[in-house]
């Protein structure tokens, strides 16, 4: 087809929103898990087929939208130029926050049996909440642009159930309580705990925006509600996510001395927070601090007594950090220790400790207005006069002419 890149993009961008799409094919199954498994769990076998079989109902040229009974919504078109009739359906989505409320009139209404309420609620936990519907349409609007000519080409309807034989009348009497490992939540645990490895994988490898995508979609990261307040509700949610976030940055080679002084800072900041507004604001703070941790301080590719000679090294830089001290604290040969740090960093000891010191001594200078001398002292320099010759050795300037510009 004509159209084969503009629909796996398509496709693709869904899936980052996490928005399931499938082809449907006249005279083929129907694909047995469009609505994310929902009416296999309810038995809904009818009014699954009759909802989703539609290659022989909707009309060329025709953006779809539909809304079932437990309010998620689809988008369907039929594909031009294929050789059998083709519908790409794309949902389930829900445009507006589904309530524990709504959901239990909603079972009133069809007479759900109520040991299936608790797991209907579970399951939207895991239907992609889309806040502005007008971009996901917007983006459909484009695809059909391509595929059918301008927008004055087609059109954009809302199909109702009596058009595709769905009736609201659901029905329950015949439904059986499913063994325990095969209820629906336990599907949704699964993709929650995926959600989650690909989250501290993302962050192990510094990876903002791997991480930021996952985050865009609250159904990854479902969390029990236990309490009728909404801002304790997402300071449990940081909680759990800050102690994944340190985990992953564990993962990811960077040294427990590095990652503490962050995650304690984040816990405290967690408890001060005021509004669920202030809540999402540090989860993307947290995002972001973790990943640039694990970018600067990943150890990955040192051997594991060079990543004990860095760490010892940020620890404390006013320290006697010298080869011959070093080599005693750490118990190996001098001579060794320096072939392979210089082996593994690229520079000897005292080039490394040099500009770590240096590097410091910029930041106080910029950020302070302690004395020449004290900054000095603070990096572990403690002849001035030396101090001023390396560091403008290293950046060209004098500390004073440095301060002076800045």
């Amino acid at each position: 087809m004509f159209y084969s890149a503009e629909l796996e993009f398509l496709r693709r961008v869904l899936y980052n929103f996490h928005i399931d799409t499938c082809i449907i094919t006249e005279g083929e199954p129907v694909p047995a898990d469009i609505d994310k498994g929902l009416r296999e769990f309810l038995e809904l076998h009818d009014n699954y087929i009759k909802l989703f079989d539609l290659c022989g109902i909707l009309k060329p040229n025709v953006l779809y939208t539909l809304t079932d009974i437990f309010s998620c919504r689809y988008v369907f078109l039929l594909l031009p130029e294929t050789e059998k009739k083709q519908v790409l359906a794309a949902g389930p989505y829900i445009n507006s926050e589904i309530t524990g409320e709504s959901l239990f009139e909603v079972a009133e209404k069809f007479s759900f049996p109520a040991q299936l309420v608790t797991q209907i609620i579970k399951y939207f936990g895991n239907v992609p909440h889309i806040r502005d519907e007008n971009f996901l349409m917007n983006l459909f609007f484009s695809f059909g642009e391509t595929i059918w000519g301008n927008d004055s080409n087609f059109g954009v309807e809302e199909l109702e159930d009596e058009e595709i034989g769905v009736s609201e009348t659901v029905t329950f009497h015949d439904f059986e309580a499913k063994s325990e490992d095969s209820l629906l939540w336990i599907k949704i645990l699964e993709e929650r705990y995926n959600a989650e490895r690909e989250m501290m994988q993302a962050v192990s490898q510094g990876a903002i925006h791997k991480v930021e995508k996952i985050f865009a979609n609250p159904s990854n990261f479902v969390f029990e509600k236990r309490t009728d307040d909404p801002v304790r509700n997402m300071k449990n949610y940081l909680i759990i996510s800050n102690t994944l976030f340190r985990k992953a940055a564990e993962y990811g080679a960077v040294h427990p001395f590095y990652i503490d002084g962050i995650s304690t800072g984040f816990a405290k900041e967690i408890e001060s927070i005021k509004s669920v507004s202030d809540a999402n604001k540090l989860l993307q703070d947290m995002i972001r601090k973790y990943c640039l941790l694990v970018k600067k301080h990943s150890m990955r590719n040192y051997s594991l007594l060079i990543q004990k000679v860095l760490t010892i090294i940020d620890a404390d830089l006013t320290a006697d950090l010298g080869l011959k001290r070093l080599a005693e604290i750490l118990n190996v040969n001098a001579s060794y220790l320096s072939a392979l740090f210089k082996k593994e960093t690229g520079r000897t000891l005292t080039e490394y400790v040099t500009k770590k010191r240096i590097d410091h001594a910029v930041f106080l200078l910029r950020s302070t207005n302690l004395q020449i001398q004290t900054v000095a002292q603070h990096c572990g320099i403690f002849d001035v006069n030396y101090f001023a010759k390396i560091f403008k050795k290293q950046t060209g300037k004098s500390p004073k002419e440095y301060r002076e510009e800045i």
